[in-house]
């Protein structure tokens, strides 16, 4: 009986299961983004983040030699991707979805880790990881508005000559102009405001 109620208490004490793999890097990621998301990017510590991982911070620096590594290794992981270009059968109907997408990202939670960074720190400390945005958002974001404008020309919907790079760049710069500069509040990048007051007008035929 005395060995029973050791085991027992044993397993009452034991920790959790430390996790490897894929599964401890997705934990790892996970409370990168949390902790950047609710302290900053100036409070991340790896020690914080080997905890809330419940890893060992040797775990972590074998594999980043610093927090700006696994911040970066982190966004590339788990932002969201863009997916193939939608077909509603309408130009607004597509559009809509695109921008819709792009939002979506923006307010997930490494879309909020994102924020965290920009509004902390300069753009020279920040380049690093907007390239990381840039290259998994915002120019995915740019390509699949091109496909849908291109698809809207063939329907006789776009103008002749009115897609240009400025044109699909104007969604997510300003949709990056408002979290850096006007407080990034969800309410302020509605997808119908953006296409029927910015994008239909500069395109539709």
């Amino acid at each position: 009986m005395a060995a029973e109620l050791g085991t027992t208490r044993g397993a009452a004490t034991a920790g959790p299961p430390r996790r490897r793999g894929e599964a401890l890097e997705s934990a790892i990621f996970e409370a990168t983004l949390q902790q950047l998301t609710s302290d900053g990017y100036a409070r991340l510590t790896m020690e914080g983040v080997a905890a809330a991982a419940q890893t060992g911070k040797a775990a972590l620096y074998r594999r980043w030699p610093s927090k700006e590594e696994l911040v970066k290794d982190a966004l590339r992981a788990c932002l969201p991707q863009a997916g193939p270009a939608p077909d509603t059968g309408a130009l607004r109907g597509d559009l809509l979805a695109v921008v819709a997408r792009l939002r979506t990202a923006m307010f997930s939670e490494p879309g909020a880790a994102v924020r965290a960074i920009m509004s902390e720190l300069d753009h020279q400390r920040a380049h690093a990881f907007l390239e990381i945005v840039l290259e998994r958002v915002v120019e995915p974001t740019t390509r699949l508005l091109g496909e849908v404008l291109a698809r809207g020309a063939g329907r006789g919907e776009v103008r002749p000559g009115s897609v240009t790079p400025l044109v699909t760049d104007v969604v997510p710069a300003l949709m990056l102009y408002r979290i850096k500069m006007c407080g990034g509040a969800a309410v302020r990048l509605d997808p119908e405001e953006i296409v029927d007051e910015v994008l239909l007008p500069i395109v539709r035929a």
